[in-house]
């Protein structure tokens, strides 16, 4: 039995797993330096470790609505091919061991629209979303302005 590690965190009222191999840190939420003439969904970049980070908003990509900043909102910074980048969610809540037998794949016609669920995880008590950040990286508009920006400045 094959086991998925994963980082689970909760965005609006759903709960996201990230593979734990692509999760560098989880940080407390800080003020990012914001930077004109980027897309709305990243609200500024932060140095994590002497690395320059874009911080994006999850709740804008998924629910095109802004986050709401609490004493439990937290920035999740995973690794993808080209950058870090940290994602704001509500709250990072565990590190869970999913068997592979629990993951179901995305039905085909949501999946063309979010490429980047690869599946869904059916716990007893919950379920919970399975996300590649690389693919949720590369989906959004204006990312290759985000990559310019941020290699520009290392």
């Amino acid at each position: 039995m094959k086991l998925n590690k994963v980082v689970v965190c909760q965005i609006a009222d759903e709960q996201y797993g990230i593979p734990v191999e692509n999760v560098i840190s989880i940080e407390k939420m800080s003020a990012p330096t914001v930077i004109p003439q980027m897309p709305d969904y990243m609200v500024g970049v932060v140095r994590i470790r002497g690395e320059l980070v874009p911080v994006l908003d999850t709740m804008k990509i998924l629910y095109n609505r802004p986050f709401q900043e609490n004493d439990k909102t937290r920035m999740i910074v995973v690794i993808t091919e080209d950058i870090s980048v940290a994602l704001i969610v509500d709250e990072a809540k565990e590190i869970v061991d999913i068997p592979s037998e629990l993951i179901k794949q995305v039905n085909m016609l949501a999946y063309r629209q979010t490429p980047y669920f690869i599946g869904v995880a059916s716990l007893p008590e919950r379920l919970i979303t399975l996300v590649e950040p690389n693919q949720l990286f590369e989906s959004l508009e204006g990312i290759k302005a985000i990559k310019e920006h941020i290699q520009s400045q290392q």
